[in-house]
């Protein structure tokens, strides 16, 4: 009876338009690893012909730095798992680069996997140009800061040479009136020049512009606010949290630092989960040496944090090419915590997981 139903709703509603027309690519796959349908979408965004698509295994037309990372999720699809919000990369027959996002449910009965994906190149390209643009006006920032700083301070020392001169000269001794005025007009000036940079080096060192925006912010709330911004990506990940916040509630930060480092961090574990078990990530504090500490640890693919441990925070530094890493999230973390007076550090090991230990100032 259900068979029948669903021949007279296909009569009368025709699926086959639908598949034509859809610009989102559509397509059915074997278990065999090949392509045993595509929509005209698919042949028009990788300009192979359908009778082409069909006649290669489907890595053939992947980037090759994600052809190891989509066999790995490959494999959870044969075992019946779906998959949702998978990224990567394949090549057009022109030889560029197209990201696409794929949803993909396998019928172990047919043998097949029928997948729906979106073409989000745009949408990588302006979150690159984003970040690596936050990138360098913090970079640039940091060093402006520093030479301001390096400027007026290092003009202390003659200027305060100059004040020790004047005071040696016995204005006793000298009978030109207009001489003695001048040179307690030139001493009264680099008094003044030493005040005003004495003043601008304690501005540059108290006056963070970050710090005036300093509160007690909550950690629960952070949390909470990281878990509404990506609870799609939570959802989809089945990603599982286990906190322990139990030695202190807040820390003296600036709050959209903080937002900053938590959505970071966890879009991170989330995004280099293992493709064998779902994403837990485990959030705790504690009191270390009088400092308020917090750590995230995580069960993701890993890196090897020992080889890598001079890069990890530097600007642009990758450590997995087969994902869409461009090595901004962890500078601009490591940044925040330095800009606040505070320290992070990390160890990770292949295949077992990473930790991220956050040291606050206060």
């Amino acid at each position: 009876m259900d068979n029948q139903n669903d021949r007279k709703t296909e009569q009368a509603y025709p699926l086959e338009p639908f598949f034509e027309l859809s610009h989102d690519l559509l397509c059915i796959a074997g278990f065999d690893g090949y392509f045993k349908r595509v929509n005209p979408a698919v042949c028009s965004l990788l300009g192979y012909t359908e009778a082409e698509l069909l006649s290669e295994p489907i890595s053939f037309f992947q980037h090759p730095d994600d052809r190891e990372a989509t066999q790995l999720y490959r494999e959870n699809i044969l075992e019946g798992k779906p998959l949702t919000n998978f990224e990567n990369r394949y090549i057009t027959k022109q030889g560029d680069e197209l990201w696409f996002a794929w949803t993909s449910i396998p019928v172990q009965e047919q043998q097949l996997v029928y997948a729906i994906a979106k073409n989000i190149t745009h949408k990588k390209k302006h979150e690159a140009e984003r970040n690596q643009l936050l990138a360098e006006l913090s970079n640039h920032n940091s060093r402006l800061k520093q030479l301001n700083y390096t400027t007026s301070h290092d003009l202390r020392a003659p200027v305060s040479n100059l004040i020790s001169i004047f005071s040696l000269i016995d204005l006793s001794e000298i009978t030109n009136e207009e001489t003695r005025e001048f040179i307690g007009m030139l001493q009264t000036s680099a008094e003044n020049l030493k005040e005003t940079l004495d003043g601008f080096v304690d501005n540059l060192k108290n006056q963070n512009p970050a710090e005036r925006k300093l509160a007690d912010v909550r950690i629960e709330d952070v949390i909470a606010t990281t878990k509404k911004a990506i609870q799609t990506l939570i959802k989809d990940s089945n990603t599982s949290f286990q906190t322990d916040l139990s030695a202190f509630e807040s820390v003296r930060f600036n709050p959209k630092y903080l937002e900053s480092i938590f959505l970071n961090l966890i879009s991170n574990a989330i995004k280099y989960a293992h493709p064998k078990r779902d994403p837990v990530i485990i959030i705790k504090n504690e009191i270390t040496g009088g400092k308020k500490t917090l750590t995230f640890s995580d069960n993701g693919i890993g890196f090897d944090s020992e080889k890598q441990k001079d890069k990890v925070f530097g600007l642009n530094q990758t450590f997995h090419k087969n994902k869409d890493s461009k090595g901004i999230g962890l500078y601009l973390v490591k940044t925040h915590m330095a800009e606040m007076g505070g320290q992070i550090t990390v160890e990770s090991r292949v295949n077992a997981g990473t930790t991220f230990k956050l040291v606050f100032r206060d």
